[in-house]
């Protein structure tokens, strides 16, 4: 009989333990500042990481030199506490990792991953194609430049896909500049005709 009481007392307090576990799922994602593992999917050759502080300040950047996925180690011990975001900029988008130090822990907080996607623009003869995805809607800035002079601009506003074809003067031959405002970042393209 003793046995059989303390079996139960034992699960009920392994029982307990687990759902104040499971109940804590902060848990797993504070992580030592001394040795911090950071892990981005399908990176490729030349593309950048970027770690910056919550006011825009890059704190380190490097190119990726291999493919595959990108596993590296930081330690953050020595940041101020406050909000970090870590950055992994491929060809077509931007994945963003925020993570928050607070002395010698950090927590990576999962709700704010997002992607940012970048826009596509290119020029075939006089014809300039820009295409963007969206899904946050918020306003996308076009600024179009000829020899470093504007010659056009416009917002485009709520749409989850912007596609915009813009037809240029085949006769007006230079250097041509597309600049394109979204998200708070600037994306630009050069080209000649």
């Amino acid at each position: 009989m003793k046995t059989i009481k303390k079996t139960v007392l034992v699960v009920v307090f392994m029982f307990g333990t687990l759902v104040n576990y499971a109940n804590n799922s902060e848990l797993k994602n504070v992580l030592n500042a001394n040795k911090t593992k950071v892990v981005f999917k399908g990176a490729k050759k030349g593309q950048q990481l970027t770690i910056k502080d919550e006011n825009g300040v890059v704190l380190h950047f490097e190119n990726i030199n291999k493919a595959g996925n990108l596993v590296k180690f930081f330690n953050f011990s020595k940041l101020n506490d406050g909000n970090y975001t870590l950055e992994l900029e491929k060809d077509f988008e931007i994945v963003i990792k925020t993570l928050t130090v607070k002395g010698d822990s950090v927590t990576f907080n999962e709700d704010s991953k997002k992607v940012i996607f970048k826009p596509v623009i290119r020029n075939e003869e006089n014809k300039l194609m820009i295409s963007k995805i969206a899904f946050d809607k918020k306003p996308s800035e076009i600024y179009i430049y000829f020899n470093d002079e504007i010659i056009f601009s416009e917002t485009v506003k709520g749409d989850d896909i912007l596609n915009r074809v813009y037809s240029l003067d085949q006769d007006v031959k230079g250097s041509y500049t597309v600049v394109l405002h979204n998200n708070g970042r600037s994306f630009s393209n050069d080209f000649e005709i």
